[in-house]
């Protein structure tokens, strides 16, 4: 999916998770999982093919993606709210993982065979996490801190401090905020 800003997108392991993180443009009013068509389209865009999906497993991905946002907001220092954490022990816990050892001795989860619709892409979505917790990229995907636009961004700050999925936009507007709210003149 295009980022803001001309943000790189994020490392390979944490691809699915932003691109299905960002199905919801809250900016724009767009959501792209409104349907069970459109959560198999997404899945087969993202190399899982062959995923079908029943109407109401398209609350509980919804329901997903915003606890998922939960996390990566608190990347940038908020913390998870207790329903989100809830939503993610809940669906995690039917991600079935094996692990699978290359030729080179190197381990990795991967979903466990027999998996079906929303229990194989939450399995996708954890093998991805774990991949990134393994690697330290995990705490960089990250949220922007706008409560209006909320697009999960990687942050590739040196520092690893970033806040909005752009300053030129949202950090902008939130700072411009903070300043009308002090006092602060806007000019004429």
């Amino acid at each position: 999916m295009e980022q803001p800003g001309g943000r790189a997108p994020a490392p390979a392991a944490l691809a699915l998770l932003q691109d299905f993180a960002n199905t919801a443009d809250l900016e724009a009013g767009r959501d792209g999982l409104r349907t069970a068509a459109d959560l198999a389209e997404f899945c087969a865009a993202h190399g899982l093919p062959g995923l079908r999906f029943e109407e109401g497993a398209v609350a509980e991905c919804v329901r997903l993606r915003e606890a998922l946002r939960d996390v990566c907001q608190a990347h940038a220092g908020v913390d998870v709210p207790p329903a989100s954490a809830a939503v993610l022990e809940e669906m995690l816990a039917g991600a079935a993982l094996r692990l699978a050892i290359d030729a080179g001795g190197g381990a990795r989860a991967v979903p466990a065979a027999g998996l079906a619709g929303l229990p194989a892409l939450v399995a996708q979505l954890a093998c991805g996490v774990l991949a990134a917790v393994a690697d330290g990229t995990w705490p960089r995907l990250k949220a922007c801190a706008a409560h209006s636009c909320r697009w999960v961004y990687y942050d590739r700050s040196p520092s690893g401090r970033s806040r909005w999925c752009t300053m030129s936009i949202c950090g902008s507007r939130t700072k411009m905020r903070g300043y009308r709210a002090r006092g602060g003149q806007t000019g004429g």
